[in-house]
């Protein structure tokens, strides 16, 4: 039995790199991957806080399962993020390359 390279089936089943439908792959999974550290990141500050995510959820207004979402990285958005973080009481900046950094 042949076996193939992640690269291989990849090329097969998405297309090669630089085509249209391998570069929207490609932009999805990073945007996925973001999105997990984002919610990573809200974990730990939740932890750091010693809250649950009932407690979180109150005081974001939001229900545990939307803050469950939100630190599994699913429905992030900056609104969202920024009210997690504010209700935590963490500082948070944005960093954009070439731009620099801006508080929220």
């Amino acid at each position: 039995m042949k076996g193939y390279t992640l690269g291989e089936v990849e090329d097969k089943y998405i297309g090669k790199v630089g085509t249209p439908h391998r570069d929207e792959y490609e932009r999805k999974i990073a945007a996925d991957i973001e999105a997990y550290k984002v919610g990573e990141a809200l974990k730990q500050a939740r932890w750091a806080k010693n809250l649950t995510q009932e407690e979180l959820g109150e005081r974001m207004g939001v229900t545990r399962g939307q803050v469950c979402r939100l630190e599994g990285g699913k429905s992030i958005t900056l609104a969202s993020m920024m009210r997690a973080f504010r209700a935590m009481g963490v500082e948070v900046s944005l960093v954009m390359k070439g731009v620099g950094s801006v508080a929220l």
